[in-house]
């Protein structure tokens, strides 16, 4: 069964977290104040919109990253990102796909993620981002600190909704012994439920963005 884009995105968020030997990489590359073309996969559909560059097969490292991505033209990683296949090649993707980015590097990245698939990495030199770009969806990754911050504020509003949901199902208990249950009491303990659920995932996410930043956030998301 495919991926749905949201799924894509989230396997491609914990390929690129902090403490990870790509996110190690793409940080040497902002510091070095360069930029940077990185696809995450290699099948034909990739091959058929590249041109040039040269084969390299080598094990994946930091520190080969950077120095490749000194080079004009993309770098084509595995989709694991254990090895780094080809340097300095073209891309040509299909222009006449429809991109909101302005930059020439971010639009090239975006059109080859919806060309084909596969998620596909931007480094701008001239803005210090790093954005992925996964079946049409972007997202531009940050630094753990501003994650973090965020992940913390989801987490005590998850202990608000949890506490009025507990509220609300002991409420609805009592009222099922007295046979006094209506539409509205099943509603509304839904729809507590529902913010729980809604908030859990987006803590779900915020844990994988953190990478090993985010392991005591797993402990208190249980």
């Amino acid at each position: 069964m495919a991926r749905s884009p949201e799924e894509s995105l989230k396997a491609t968020l914990g390929r690129v977290a902090p403490g990870t030997p790509l996110r190690d990489g793409l940080e040497r590359i902002l510091r070095g104040r360069t930029g940077a073309l990185i696809v995450l996969g290699s099948d034909r559909t990739i091959e058929s919109i590249c041109s040039g560059g040269f084969d390299i097969g080598i094990d994946f490292s930091p520190t080969r990253l950077r120095e490749l991505a000194k080079m004009d033209g993309a770098i084509i990683c595995d989709k694991d990102a254990g090895n780094i296949l080809r340097a300095a090649v073209q891309l040509v993707p299909d222009s006449s796909i429809e991109t909101q980015e302005s930059g020439t590097r971010h639009r090239t990245a975006e059109r080859v993620a919806i060309q084909t698939g596969v998620p596909v990495i931007s480094v701008s030199q001239s803005m210090q981002i790093i954005a992925l770009y996964v079946n049409g969806l972007r997202h531009v990754l940050e630094g753990s600190e501003k994650v973090l911050a965020r992940a913390n504020q989801a987490l005590a509003t998850l202990e608000r909704y949890r506490s009025r949901l507990d509220q609300v199902t002991s409420s609805l208990s009592a009222l099922e012994i007295e046979a006094m249950v209506t539409v509205r009491d099943v509603a509304v303990t839904l729809q507590r439920q529902e913010m729980v659920r809604r908030i859990s995932e987006e803590i779900s996410q915020y844990v994988l963005e953190l990478g090993e930043d985010g392991r005591l956030h797993t402990t208190f998301n249980q």
